[in-house]
């Protein structure tokens, strides 16, 4: 049991664990912790046990998971033996990449493993028979799981717990929906998110109809509500792709607030300034006489100056920012700061000295 949790070294482990992963995921997902759990751990002493059947007189100590992680390959291929395999093939001059089913790949692997073992014995550094013992412990460990009701109850329970379970009214809309009755789907939801506004799957839901209809300014207002919701829930990536769904309409403008913070999103964690610039330009002239407008100006002008490296397009936005109707007499000096390093900054191109 002990010897599944020692490794000869870092490459031995990482490889390991690459493959754990790749085969175990998802028998995980389908049996729960419980039935994985157990079923690595007897697996992996098997698999350790049927090497010492075939080796009983090797005085080299044995140690490693790849016999457990070789029964996860074997009861991957009883499971998903149909599922595809992306493979790679890597050489100094080119890259070969390719799908196998498991059926022939996982097989054809175990009988290079059954070969080595019976070819190169103990002389091999490599516990062959671990591997070959494993896979087949796998195959009908998996076998026993699946006829036994064991993975049925597991995958009930597991469904139980995730599974999801709509609002009823929520439930109704989207059936509603399904069946064509687009009507009576936004009465429903409409009521709904009047009485609870903080409901992100009524708001998708609603979004989908009011496009169904053709209702481009009303699924715009469900979609700036959604995204509105999702960062007050700090879900910033969510609202960035209802975002990116949301500007693809016909004059889109998302109310300021949120607009600008998302474009923080973009400066601050993405690091995507270009896009960050564009998105504040468009803010900027979306709502010209609302304060984010004026902040989107100012950060504009210190991405375009400090990180885009074009004072040109840094000193419009500083100068548009100091011509705004909107009071700013408490950025006044940032604005003139930003205009005097922007002209400083054209005067002196990058690379020339005074």
């Amino acid at each position: 049991m002990t010897a599944n949790f020692l490794h000869a070294g870092w490459p031995h482990l990482i490889g390991n664990l690459w493959f754990l992963w790749l085969s175990g995921f998802i028998l995980e997902d389908n049996w729960g912790r419980a039935i994985y759990s157990v079923f690595y751990l007897v697996a992996g002493a098997a698999s350790l046990q049927f090497y010492a059947w075939c080796s009983p007189g090797s005085y080299i100590p044995l140690v490693g998971a790849s016999g457990a992680v070789a029964a996860l390959m074997g009861a991957f291929l009883v499971r998903f033996p149909k599922m595809k395999i992306e493979m790679a093939i890597v050489t100094i001059f080119y890259r070969f990449k390719f799908k196998a089913a498991a059926y022939w790949l996982l097989p054809l692997w175990l009988a290079m493993e059954f070969f080595y073992g019976a070819a190169l014995g103990q002389s091999s550094s490599v516990a062959h028979w671990a591997h070959v013992g494993g896979f087949l412990f796998g195959m009908l460990g998996a076998f026993v799981i699946q006829k036994s009701g064991l993975e049925q109850k597991a995958s009930a329970k597991i469904e139980a717990e995730i599974g999801w379970t709509g609002d009823p009214a929520v439930v109704q809309a989207q059936e509603a929906l399904d069946q064509g009755k687009l009507d009576e789907a936004v009465s429903i939801l409409e009521k709904h998110v009047a009485e609870k506004p903080a409901s992100t799957d009524a708001l998708i839901i609603l979004q989908q109809v009011h496009w169904r209809r053709n209702d481009i300014p009303a699924y715009q207002k469900a979609a700036a509500q959604l995204i509105q919701i999702y960062l007050k829930n700090r879900d910033v990536e969510s609202a960035w792709h209802a975002y990116e769904e949301f500007s693809n309409t016909p004059d889109a403008k998302l109310p300021a607030a949120p607009w600008l913070e998302l474009i923080r999103h973009l400066d601050e964690n993405q690091q995507n300034f270009d896009r960050a610039v564009s998105e504040c330009d468009l803010l900027a002239r979306a709502h010209p006489q609302e304060r984010p407008a004026l902040l989107a100006l100012l950060t504009a002008g210190r991405l375009s100056l400090k990180k885009l490296n074009c004072p040109g397009e840094a000193l419009r936005f500083y100068k548009e920012a100091d011509g705004s109707p909107i009071p700013h007499l408490d950025w006044e000096p940032n604005i003139k700061a930003g205009i005097a390093d922007a002209e400083r900054a054209i005067a002196t191109p990058v690379g020339a000295t005074k």
